[in-house]
C-alpha cells in the first residue's frame, strides 16, 4: 500500500509540508469503530481514506445506486515508512522493524533519475458519460423542482465517466493528470489492487492543535485565452451573483457544521468568495475556522462536518437523500476524503475531485464531475461547467488513444 500526497509548492498560511509519502501497512483499518479505536489508543500515523458513502454510518441513509469501482467504504493503514519533504529536506519516520532501512532508502533516492520509455501501444480508451445529455437536463430540472418546493437549497448534482475492459498505468496517469492543474491537493493512492489519482484543488478539513480549518470551494470559471481576457474572467467569477450565491450557501453549511464541536464564538469565516487560479480554471474559495476543546476527538470533528458541504448541498441531509435518488452511480471514493491522522491528534484532508480511479482487477476507470444546482441555476451552464470539469481527466486518458493508433 502507497499514500503520495503533494501540495505543487502551494503555500498558505496553513500548509504543513510540501509532500509526503506512506508506504507499507503493518495494520490496515476497514471500520469507523476500528479507526475510533486506534484514534484512541495509539499515537500513530494513518493514511487512507473516508469514501463519500461513509455518510451511511453516520445519518440513515442508503447508497443503492451501481458501483463499478467496489472501493471499500474506509480504508487507512499504519504505514511502516514515511518520507516528509518539507523546507527542501528529506524527513524520515520509519517505525522501529524497519529503521535500519533508512540509509538505504536515502543512497535510492539520491541516485533515483527517471527513465526516458518508449510510449507503449495501447487500445483506444472509449469514453462513456453514465447520464446523457437529454437526461442530464431532465434530472437538473427534478433537482430545481425540489428546490423550488422548498425541500432543499441547493444540491451538488454529480454524473460519471467510464471505460470498460481497460488497463491503465496509474502512476503514469497520476502524474499527466497532476501536470495539467499542479493543484494544493493532490494525491496518488495505491490500495491492493485499487488505485486514486486525484488533482484536487480543495481541502475538506484540517486540524492544526486546537484549530480547525475547512476551505469550500463554489464558483468555477475558465481560464482566457491571454491575460487581459484571463483577469476579466476571474472578476466577473468574483462579482457573479448566482457562483456566490452558491458558495456564501455551503459556507453557511460548513459555519454549522464546525460549530458543533466549536467552542462557543469560536467559528469565524477568515476569507468569503475568494477567487483563486489554478492551471485550468478560476475558483471561489472561502475558508472558514474554529477552535475546538482539547478533548474533542480527531474522528467526532469528522462526524460533525462529513461529507463535506460543497460535495452535497444545503440542508445536508434532504440533500444527500434527493441526490441518491437521481444520480445514476454510487460516488464511493470521489467526493469523499483522502489524507492523514498524526501522532499528536492533527489531521488533514482533502476533497476527492478532479481524480480518476481505477480498479485494476476489473478493469474499470472512472471519473465524476458535478455542479451546484441553486434556485438561478440554467441546467445548459451547469453541463457546460461539468465539460469543462471533466476536461483534464479526459485528455489524459485518451492522449493514450492518440498513442495506440
Amino acid at each position: 500500500m502507497a499514500v503520495w500526497l503533494d501540495s505543487n509548492a502551494h503555500q498558505d498560511h496553513y500548509s504543513t509540508f510540501e509532500a509526503g509519502l506512506a508506504v507499507g501497512a503493518c495494520r490496515t483499518l476497514y471500520t469507523a469503530d476500528a479507526l475510533n479505536t486506534f484514534l484512541e489508543n495509539e499515537n500513530d500515523w494513518l493514511f487512507g481514506y473516508l469514501s463519500y458513502d461513509v455518510k451511511n454510518e453516520l445519518e440513515d441513509l442508503t447508497s443503492n445506486n451501481f458501483d463499478g469501482l467496489d472501493f471499500p467504504a474506509l480504508q487507512f493503514f499504519q504505514p511502516q515508512k514515511i518520507i516528509i519533504v518539507d523546507g527542501g529536506q528529506l524527513h524520515f519516520k520509519y517505525l522501529e522493524d524497519v529503521a535500519n532501512e533508512i540509509d538505504g532508502d536515502l543512497a535510492e533516492i539520491r541516485n533515483f533519475s527517471p527513465q526516458e520509455t518508449s510510449p507503449k501501444p495501447n487500445e483506444p480508451i472509449k469514453i462513456k458519460m453514465r447520464i446523457h445529455k437529454d437526461a442530464y437536463f431532465e434530472k437538473a430540472r427534478r433537482f430545481l423542482e425540489h428546490i423550488h418546493r422548498g425541500d432543499i437549497y441547493e444540491a451538488n448534482f454529480c454524473q460519471e465517466f467510464y471505460a470498460e475492459d481497460v488497463a491503465v498505468d496509474p502512476w503514469e496517469t497520476y502524474q499527466k493528470l497532476n501536470g495539467i492543474s499542479e493543484p494544493p491537493f493532490a494525491a496518488f493512492a495505491k490500495l491492493s489492487d485499487k488505485y486514486l489519482m486525484c488533482a484536487s484543488p480543495e481541502r475538506y478539513i484540517k486540524k492544526m492543535g486546537q484549530k480547525v480549518i475547512s476551505q469550500p470551494i463554489k464558483g468555477t470559471a475558465r481560464r482566457g485565452m491571454d491575460e487581459r481576457e484571463d483577469e476579466k474572467i476571474k472578476q466577473e467569477l468574483a462579482q457573479d451573483k448566482k457562483e456566490r450565491s452558491e458558495n456564501i450557501m455551503i459556507t453557511d453549511l460548513v459555519r454549522n457544521d464546525l460549530s458543533k464541536s466549536a467552542i462557543r464564538g469560536s467559528v469565524q469565516v477568515e476569507e468569503l468568495c475568494k477567487p483563486h487560479t489554478f492551471k485550468q480554471v478560476h475558483q471561489l474559495i472561502s475558508t472558514i475556522v474554529s477552535k475546538v476543546p482539547t478533548n474533542k476527538s480527531p474522528l467526532e470533528l469528522i462526524k460533525d462536518t462529513f461529507p463535506m458541504g460543497s460535495m452535497t448541498g444545503a440542508p445536508k441531509i434532504s440533500a444527500m437523500k434527493i441526490i441518491e435518488e437521481l444520480e445514476e452511480t454510487k460516488r464511493g471514493l470521489y467526493s469523499g476524503a483522502v489524507g492523514y491522522f498524526a501522532p499528536n491528534g492533527d489531521f488533514d484532508f482533502n476533497v476527492v475531485i478532479r481524480s480518476i480511479l481505477y480498479n485494476a482487477s476489473k478493469k474499470y476507470v472512472s471519473f465524476s464531475v458535478g455542479s451546484a444546482i441553486t434556485s438561478k441555476s440554467d441546467p445548459e451552464k451547469e453541463y457546460q461547467e461539468c465539460l469543462l470539469k471533466a476536461k483534464a481527466m479526459r485528455t489524459v486518458l485518451e492522449e493514450r488513444e492518440a498513442q495506440g493508433r
